[in-house]
């Protein structure tokens, strides 16, 4: 015979053997992937760390805050005089969050336009880009970072509805629903726009370029697709799937079921695909550049 017959007891040895192997090597790659993983979050967490500095050291971090609670201050101040005057029927706190897209047509631009517009101007994205990180990892530091204060400059508007809570006296100007509502829509959504603004300075090498074109993107994509929902010749048949497509992006008819307490996935979808597809064309924006630099 060309093939010696094996007892039971070596074929089992033999499959114990491979088993083992099968194990071991399944154990390897389980031990390289956290390895890989921990030095990315390590890399990741480090590039995070100092964007944060970078922007705590800045002073036009502190410009745009106080502008940003100086005209958040002043609408706050116009909507009670205007409820002190006539009764409204809605809480301060709807009409407030409201306004969102105002702060933001100007915000983000402001906090976006140099996260790596500059990086390319001074060239020291390709010097920091020879160490070991990826491009990845800076686009998400550099996004988490714009990220994280932007919903810090939105968590600070909290001390106007303490301050009101405090001297009110009426606990019918502070409706909890519309509140947290409100405050949850801007962090849902600040993760869409923020990205958008990446993406804008992912385009250019000069910041305002990059800022006047974050607006335009916020503005047509806010304000551009509430005109079009309203367009008459949405309506034919023949624009039924892009009718429902503009439905779909409302961002007010967003920010009116969050404050009324309803979260509908398809919303949560809605913004975490189009950050994930705004964070990619940033990606390869900055790797397209590099190559063609």
């Amino acid at each position: 015979f060309f093939f010696k017959q094996k007892t039971a007891y070596e074929l089992s040895a033999c499959l114990v053997g491979s088993e083992m192997c099968i194990r071991d090597r399944s154990l390897d790659i389980r031990h390289w992937s956290l390895v890989i993983g921990h030095f990315l979050v390590k890399h990741y967490l480090t590039l995070l760390s100092h964007e944060v500095r970078m922007l705590l050291v800045n002073p036009s971090t502190y410009i745009a805050a106080v502008m940003f609670l100086g005209v958040m201050g002043f609408m706050f101040t116009g909507i009670l005089e205007s409820y002190s005057k006539t009764p409204q029927d809605t809480s301060p706190a709807h009409v407030f969050f409201s306004i969102f897209w105002f702060p933001v047509l100007f915000i983000v631009p402001l906090l976006t336009m140099k996260c790596l517009a500059e990086e390319r101007r001074l060239g020291t994205i390709e010097t920091l880009l020879t160490t070991p990180v990826t491009t990845t990892e800076v686009v998400l530091a550099k996004y988490s970072a714009a990220y994280l204060l932007y919903v810090s400059l939105w968590a600070s508007t909290g001390g106007f509805f303490y301050i009101l809570k405090k001297f009110a006296g009426d606990s019918r100007f502070l409706d909890s629903g519309p509140l947290i509502g409100g405050y949850l829509f801007v962090a849902v959504s600040g993760l869409l726009f923020i990205a958008v603004g990446v993406f804008a300075s992912s385009l250019s090498r000069n910041q305002s370029v990059a800022g006047i074109l974050c607006f335009a993107m916020l503005a047509g994509l806010i304000v551009g697709v509430r005109f079009l929902a309203d367009a008459t010749w949405l309506n034919r048949d023949i624009f039924a799937l892009a009718k429902s497509a503009v439905d779909y992006a409302q961002i007010f008819s967003h920010y009116e079921d969050f404050t009324r307490g309803v979260i509908d996935a398809r919303q949560i979808l809605f913004y975490f695909s189009g950050t994930v597809l705004a964070l990619i064309f940033s990606i390869l924006g900055v790797e397209a550049k590099l190559l063609h630099s």
